[in-house]
């Protein structure tokens, strides 16, 4: 069942546990997360869920819409957008995590779920999700096959770490070359079956299910990172720490993607910031003087090259109304 969220934090300090909290931060996205919303509410499960939104500052009314349409949602408003991994840390310090002096650890909810607003989530998947977790107590993080609306996957939903060899055979093109070779797109195992069932490194922030041992092992989300690549640190830190990651291919969800971030220079921008922030972090220390240089190089050439494209096409795009209108940022997490 989904049962109401306590408003206050002293409420939320007694509440009983859950089997799964799921944290939606939202952004100017209201359509999407009624639907998402909506689809949860339609969860088949006999589990104690909880769902809060964490809006950013949104002018679209969608913080409303969920008191007036979900009032067994928490929603917790920012006053300003503070970026995707300080929001969603939001709601995980209000479910108890981070706090000090901490909870009690059975007084956490089991498994957290970060889950964008852009997802239809089918009313099997919860109960199928963590019951896949129970069953694989050392997985810390799980994630199902996510889908386009078009039916194409999510390529981003089973990936690797981007190390400097998987970024560079990425960058030069091999990749999209080589689809299924292990070598050259291991980043996105596409060699894989898409209804397999297999560890990874990463799964997607879009749907990104953690375990609360995880979580208290390795801290809340990278907030330097402010859109993208903060799953990818997050599921680095989480695997360097000993527990493993499972895509689950057998269970799907439907994903928009990037629909609080069409048209945006400065989510290109974001992208690129925290490619460079993910290596800088995790690889630079061991990566010979020439290859680091290359790897900036190469971060700077081709993010300058996609920003400046993307800022021609808006720019004869707003010229010339009559044209097709700029299609939505085309970007997978770092």
């Amino acid at each position: 069942m989904i049962q109401s969220m306590a408003a206050s934090a002293t409420e939320s300090a007694i509440r009983r546990p859950v089997d799964l909290a799921v944290v939606i931060l939202n952004y100017n996205t209201r359509a999407l997360l009624q639907a998402c919303l909506r689809s949860l509410q339609a969860s088949a499960t006999e589990l104690a869920v909880e769902v809060m939104v964490v809006d950013n500052a949104s002018t679209d009314g969608s913080a409303a819409l969920v008191r007036e349409e979900f009032p067994q949602v928490q929603v917790i408003v920012n006053p300003a957008n503070i970026g995707y991994s300080a929001g969603n840390n939001v709601g995980l310090r209000m479910l108890g995590f981070d706090q000090f002096p901490p909870r009690p650890v059975d007084s956490l909810p089991r498994y957290v779920l970060l889950l964008n607003p852009d997802t239809v989530v089918p009313p099997q998947t919860l109960t199928a999700m963590v019951r896949f977790m129970d069953d694989h107590p050392t997985i810390g993080v799980a994630g199902p096959r996510v889908r386009r609306p078009d039916g194409s996957l999510d390529r981003a939903c089973r990936r690797s770490f981007p190390t400097p060899q998987v970024s560079f055979y990425r960058m030069i093109g091999l990749s999209r070359l080589f689809p299924r070779s292990r070598r050259f797109n291991a980043y996105n195992l596409e060699y894989l079956p898409e209804e397999a069932v297999h560890p990874v490194d990463s799964v997607v922030g879009a749907y990104m299910q953690v375990r609360r041992e995880a979580i208290l092992a390795v801290g809340l989300l990278d907030e330097r990172f402010f859109m993208y690549g903060e799953d990818l640190d997050w599921a680095k830190r989480i695997k360097d720490a000993g527990w493993e990651i499972w895509y689950n291919g057998a269970v799907e969800i439907t994903h928009v993607k990037e629909a609080a971030s069409r048209q945006s220079a400065k989510a290109r921008i974001d992208f690129y910031e925290a490619m460079w922030l993910f290596y800088q972090k995790h690889y630079q220390r061991n990566t010979n003087w020439l290859l680091d240089k290359a790897i900036l190089a190469g971060i700077v050439g081709k993010g300058g090259l996609d920003v400046t494209a993307h800022l021609w096409r808006y720019c004869r795009g707003a010229r010339r109304p009559a044209a097709a209108p700029v299609g939505q940022v085309n970007v997978d997490s770092v």
